[in-house]
């Protein structure tokens, strides 16, 4: 008998260990008064979204996920219906209950998943404030419009914007240590490309990713937070040597792994010339600009090419240089388009060039040929 009683443990035990080690979870409830026919199941990573399953809504509007290989950490997955998006915080284990009663958006509820139920509390006011500034915006295409009418609109417009972003930093600073507050650092207005202020928002992604570090250390979001951390804090560090050099200072290895500052050229007109041997497209004009470059090297004031090459792949870029044999300084930050560089100069295309006279000052921008010669005659001599 104490045999018995002793096995009969022993597989609870193991059953109990098992549950708490799931990888599956589960996503069931009734969407009522939907005019779709299906709801799909969306899984968000780093680089895509991805729809992963879809389920038919029965009579009574109900439905069923079910999911395997979930992380042990909440990871995001959205819900989608009618063709709105329901974000979900989900971990292997969990056993989610979600659905809504007319309007998905505004009025979903969700159980069983403690940083799902707190992402709603943010996700719902958030959207429901996004739609508010498109109505008010709407506004001003009335052609009727009178000028009181108009400043009256746009008083309403930054109020209602000023509110949203208030409320976002506020549940951001106060639930740092949860996912839902990593969601909603990403979260931005229309025509926002910041969170509040540029890359001193770093104080935010920082709290953020200390408080995670916390309470969920295998966290992939950790990862990306200090990432985006890292990238603000090389740009304001660039940034910094504006006011020194009177333009965008750099700081990059060369191919041998050597820091090479731009303001070391001071005294010389450079060009800070950004390329990529990724494109496959630099050959022709990096050949004409090395004749260039011979013709005007040991003119009385000098001339130098400081070429940034917006790649992620070494050996490719290091094989570019050699086989075209660039006789400059090429550097390189390896962080392609997520290169601070870009961002201080305002690169928003490749190739893209910048003249710095020997005054220190950026003089002309994306010179190439005979245009390039021509500025080059009047400044070196």
């Amino acid at each position: 008998m104490n045999k018995r009683i002793l096995l009969c443990v022993a597989v609870v035990a193991a059953a109990v260990l098992s549950a708490c080690r799931s990888d599956r979870a589960r996503i069931s409830g009734r969407f009522v008064g939907s005019d779709g026919g299906r709801v799909y199941l969306e899984q968000v990573a780093a680089l895509r979204q991805a729809v992963i399953d879809s389920a038919v809504l029965e009579e009574d509007g109900s439905y069923r996920f079910e999911l395997r290989d979930v992380s042990a950490t909440p990871s995001l997955y959205n819900v989608i219906c009618n063709g709105e998006r329901i974000p979900l915080l989900l971990a292997g284990g969990d056993r989610v209950k979600l659905g809504s009663v007319g309007s998905v958006i505004r009025n979903y509820t969700v159980e069983g998943s403690a940083e799902s139920e707190l992402l709603r509390t943010f996700y719902q006011p958030y959207v429901a404030g996004a739609r508010r500034l498109d109505e008010i915006a709407a506004g001003f295409g009335r052609a009727d419009l009178t000028e009181e009418e108009r400043r009256e609109t746009a008083r309403a417009y930054a109020e209602e914007y000023n509110r949203i972003r208030r409320e976002q930093l506020r549940f951001i600073v106060e639930h740092k240590e949860h996912l839902a507050a990593v969601y909603a650092l990403s979260q931005r207005l229309p025509g926002d490309r910041n969170l509040f202020n540029g890359d001193s928002d770093v104080v935010y992604y920082r709290t953020v990713a200390e408080a995670i570090e916390k309470s969920y250390p295998r966290s992939p979001y950790l990862a990306s937070l200090n990432a985006e951390i890292a990238r603000m804090d090389a740009r304001i560090t660039l940034a910094s040597g504006i006011a020194e050099a009177g333009y965008p200072d750099l700081v990059m290895n060369d191919m041998y792994g050597r820091e090479v500052r731009l303001s070391s050229l001071e005294g010389k007109v450079v060009l800070v010339d950004f390329w990529s041997a990724e494109l496959g497209n630099s050959n022709v004009l990096n050949a004409e600009l090395k004749q260039i470059h011979a013709r005007y090297k040991d003119s009385p004031k000098g001339f130098e090419v400081y070429q940034v090459a917006v790649d992620t792949n070494k050996p490719l870029w290091i094989a570019a240089v050699q086989e075209q044999r660039l006789p400059w300084i090429s550097v390189s930050d390896l962080l392609g388009r997520t290169s601070p560089a870009l961002g201080l100069y305002n690169v928003r295309k490749l190739p893209a060039n910048f003249l710095i006279d020997s005054e220190g000052t950026v003089v002309a921008r994306d010179l190439y040929g005979r245009t390039l010669e021509q500025k080059l005659d009047e400044l070196t001599q």
